[in-house]
């Protein structure tokens, strides 16, 4: 049972990565506000419009304010999903979060 449980978990996560392919890839998982934003948006700087990238987060503040600051410079927030499986608002497991820039 936990097998097949473990196999599930793990095609519905390839499904989701494979919905958006992204460009650009950041991890922030170490770093602290303001340097969370401050990554993404040299990220953001470095890509052309259109294209996507997928950025890795931990943290209330992050989780709260990265894709908030991401949104109020215009570009689109296309998903923010827990990495595991599990509670989408605890802020203490790792998030991918990816946007696309305008």
């Amino acid at each position: 049972m936990l097998r097949h449980h473990a196999i599930r978990v793990c095609s519905e996560r390839i499904k989701r990565q494979m919905t958006v392919s992204t460009e650009h890839f950041l991890d922030i998982t170490a770093e602290v506000c303001p340097m969370t934003f401050v990554k993404t948006r040299l990220l953001i700087e470095k890509m052309t419009a259109g294209e996507t990238a997928e950025i890795r987060l931990v943290g209330e503040e992050p989780l709260e304010n990265v894709p908030a600051s991401v949104a109020e410079l215009g570009h689109k927030v296309l998903s923010l999903e827990p990495e595991e499986n599990g509670d989408e608002s605890n802020s203490d497991i790792v998030h991918r979060l990816k946007i696309r820039k305008y």
